[in-house]
C-alpha cells in the first residue's frame, strides 16, 4: 500500500495562487498517472489536472491556461499551481497516483482550498 499525502491547502483570496503538493511513501518516478482532482460541495468530482507517463500533461477545462502540473521524482513529490483563483476553484483536492493502467489509484486523503475574500 502507498501511502499519499497532500499538503498546501487553505485560504486565498480571489486572484490569488496556490501551489499544492502531494507526497508519495515511494518513487513514483515510473508511475503511470500522477493527477490532481478536487470536489466542490455538492458537485460531481472532477479531474484538474493529470501527468501519463506516455502522453504528458493533461488539464481539466475550468484550470487550462492557468494551472500546471509537476512533478519532483527525487522527492516523489507532485505539484499543482494554480493562479488567477476565483471562488469556483473552492474544493477539495484530492491526489491520485497509478502505478499500472490495470491497477487502482492510490488516494490522498485531500486538502480543502478555499477562495474567498
Amino acid at each position: 500500500q502507498v501511502r499519499v499525502v497532500e499538503s498546501g491547502g487553505g485560504l486565498v483570496q480571489p486572484g490569488g495562487s496556490l501551489r499544492l503538493s502531494c507526497t508519495a511513501s515511494e518513487s513514483i518516478f515510473d508511475y503511470y498517472t500522477l493527477a490532481w482532482y478536487r470536489q466542490a460541495p455538492g458537485k460531481q468530482r472532477e479531474l484538474v489536472a493529470m501527468i501519463v507517463s506516455t502522453s504528458g500533461p493533461n488539464y481539466g477545462d475550468s484550470v487550462r491556461g492557468r494551472c500546471t502540473i509537476s512533478r519532483d521524482n527525487a522527492k516523489n513529490t507532485v505539484y499543482l499551481e494554480i493562479d488567477r483563483l476565483n471562488s469556483e476553484d473552492t474544493a477539495i483536492y484530492s491526489c491520485a497516483v497509478r502505478k499500472f493502467t490495470w491497477t487502482d489509484p492510490f488516494w490522498g486523503q485531500g486538502t480543502q482550498v478555499t477562495v474567498s475574500s
